[in-house]
């Protein structure tokens, strides 16, 4: 954060800078920063115990620990673009410049990857190569919700953000102080396709979460992984939600993941992730399935991808 402060060009991103980490703050503690090869699928899945890992939250992240009876590392993903963090200064704030407005040192660390001739890269070459974050501090709470009294009859999220009068986002921002710290991983979805899901696309989608889930559990040391996510790949990218559901759910199975704790923005948005369960419950053998019958019966129900939503 000395060094390689975050570089904003937005007046609003700035608005959220100054609040979280007003002239004079210390910053203090060590981030661990990981970045990860893609990782070759399991032979055998287990739907039974995929469809009971999901935990429905009915709300963004908050960032409060999922408790359990067991010492947890709990993991939040972001929805990447390949390239890490790439419009965290922009005018953009989708749910992964939200993220960086909330944690500013990930943008420092964006600063320093580039500074030491790093790559800053999620996905390379046609490969995942997801990013693990441990221990970054998060400064400040950016409400996005809609509230007309409040100046933001439209919210915040997405375009919404750099449209807003920077009182409106100053007044929407509330600092930490102290700081939380919060562990993420950065994993971008493929995007853009057009028609159904083909085979080939259901299988690099598995690999890619499965990669990253994988190295959050390896991350975790001795302790259970819990994964918060949500419609991965389903804004900008127009991803289907009921197949970006199911398809962490059987990658979190094959990771060894504890819990996918999945939040749905609200309540009328948990349809598809209770959709994706049902699905797996209802039409998958509980006790095991080939990774590559589970590949090709996915790609068979017809899903098709949507179209972004401008975000």
């Amino acid at each position: 954060m000395t060094h390689h402060p975050p570089v904003l060009f937005d007046r609003n991103k700035q608005e959220v800078f100054d609040v979280a980490c007003p002239v004079g703050s210390t910053h203090a503690g060590d981030i661990d920063y990981t970045r990860w090869p893609e990782m070759a699928l399991p032979e055998r899945a287990t739907p039974a115990l995929a469809a009971h890992l999901l935990a429905v939250h009915e709300g963004v992240y908050d960032y409060v620990p999922h408790a359990l009876s067991q010492p947890s590392t709990q993991w939040h993903v972001n929805f990447a673009d390949p390239s890490l963090f790439c419009a965290y200064g922009s005018g953009l704030f989708a749910q992964d410049e939200m993220q960086v407005a909330e944690h500013p040192v990930l943008g420092a660390l964006r600063e320093a990857l580039k500074a030491r001739g790093l790559p800053t890269l999620t996905a390379e070459g046609g490969l995942a190569t997801p990013v693990l974050v441990k221990g970054a501090e998060r400064r400040c709470c950016v409400r996005i919700d809609r509230n007309a009294a409040q100046g933001r009859p439209r919210g915040l999220y997405g375009n919404a953000f750099s449209a807003a009068e920077p009182a409106v986002v100053r007044q929407a921002t509330t600092r930490l102080n102290p700081p939380a710290r919060s562990n993420l991983i950065a994993m971008a979805a493929p995007s853009h396709g057009r028609g159904r899901y083909t085979e080939s696309d259901v299988r690099e989608i598995m690999v890619i979460a499965y990669s990253a889930f994988s190295a959050a559990v390896r991350e975790s040391e001795q302790h259970l992984a819990v994964i918060h996510t949500g419609y991965w790949g389903c804004g900008a990218f127009g991803g289907n939600r009921v197949l970006m559901t199911m398809l962490q759910l059987f990658a979190a199975q094959l990771a060894g993941v504890q819990l996918l704790v999945f939040h749905t923005v609200s309540a009328e948005g948990r349809a598809p992730a209770d959709e994706a369960v049902a699905r797996v419950r209802g039409e998958l053998p509980a006790l095991g399935i080939d990774v590559p019958a589970l590949v090709k019966w996915i790609a068979g129900m017809g899903f098709r991808w949507g179209t972004s939503d401008g975000n």
